[in-house]
C-alpha cells in the first residue's frame, strides 16, 4: 500500500491481485449476457455518473469474492493513517461503472466514511491529446483552493488493477476520454465505528 497525502486527506493506493480483477470482469459481463439479470442489477438512476451503465453487484458474490480483500485495507489504511484499529467495517453499497467514448463523471463526493475506486478496464492511449495536459480518462481529487506550498488536486492516471481508498467527503470527477473501448471501475463506500471515525470525540 502507497499512502499519499497531497493536500492534507490521505489517499491509499493499492494494487488489486489479477484473479480478483478477472472475477469481477467475468461475473459484470455474466450480467451484461442476461436481460433479467442485468436490468435487476441497473444502478444508473442512484448516481450522478453521465455514463452508460451503472451496475451494482450482487450481496454474495461481494461477499464471496471482494469484502475480505477490501476490509484487509480499509483497517490498513486507517492504521498507517491515525494508528488507530478498526472495530467495525459495514459495505454500504459496491458498484460498477461502465463509461465509454466522451462520457464522464461531475464533480462529486459519497456517502459513508471511506469510499473506494478501483479499475478492472482501461482503453489503450486512454489519454491521447493535442494538449500537454494529459487528463483524458484520468481522475481527478479535489480540495481546498490552490495557494503557496499547496496543490488543490492530486490527478491519477488510472491503470488496470489500481484501487483507490479515500475519505468520503473528498471530491473527485473523472474526465472523460476519445479513444474506442471501455474504461470500467468498480465504487465502494464504508462505514466504520463511530469511535475511530469522529476526530472530535477520539
Amino acid at each position: 500500500m502507497k499512502l499519499l497525502s497531497p493536500f492534507g486527506p490521505k489517499i491509499a493506493i493499492i494494487k488489486i491481485p489479477k484473479k480478483i480483477v478477472n472475477k469481477i470482469n467475468d461475473e459484470v459481463d455474466d450480467v451484461l449476457n442476461d436481460k433479467r439479470k442485468l436490468k435487476k442489477s441497473d444502478y444508473s438512476n442512484k448516481l450522478v455518473g453521465q455514463v452508460k451503465q451503472e451496475i451494482r453487484l450482487s450481496s454474495n458474490f461481494i461477499k464471496k469474492n471482494l469484502l475480505k480483500f477490501i476490509s484487509y485495507n480499509i483497517k490498513k489504511y486507517i492504521k498507517m493513517s491515525i494508528k488507530k484499529d478498526v472495530k467495525k467495517i459495514n459495505l454500504k453499497n459496491l458498484w460498477v461503472v461502465r463509461q465509454f467514448k466522451n462520457e464522464y463523471n461531475p464533480i462529486h463526493f459519497h456517502s459513508g466514511n471511506i469510499s473506494g475506486v478501483g479499475y478492472l478496464k482501461i482503453p489503450k492511449n486512454i489519454t491521447k491529446s493535442r494538449k500537454r495536459l494529459k487528463t483524458n480518462g484520468t481522475i481527478d481529487f479535489i480540495h481546498g483552493s490552490k495557494s503557496f506550498l499547496n496543490n488543490s488536486l492530486f490527478n491519477h492516471n488510472p491503470k488496470v488493477g489500481d484501487l483507490i481508498l479515500f475519505p468520503n467527503y473528498l471530491m473527485h470527477t473523472a474526465y472523460p476520454f476519445k479513444r474506442d473501448g471501455e474504461r470500467r471501475s468498480f465504487s465502494f463506500n464504508i462505514d466504520i465505528d463511530k469511535k475511530t471515525f469522529d476526530v472530535f470525540h477520539g
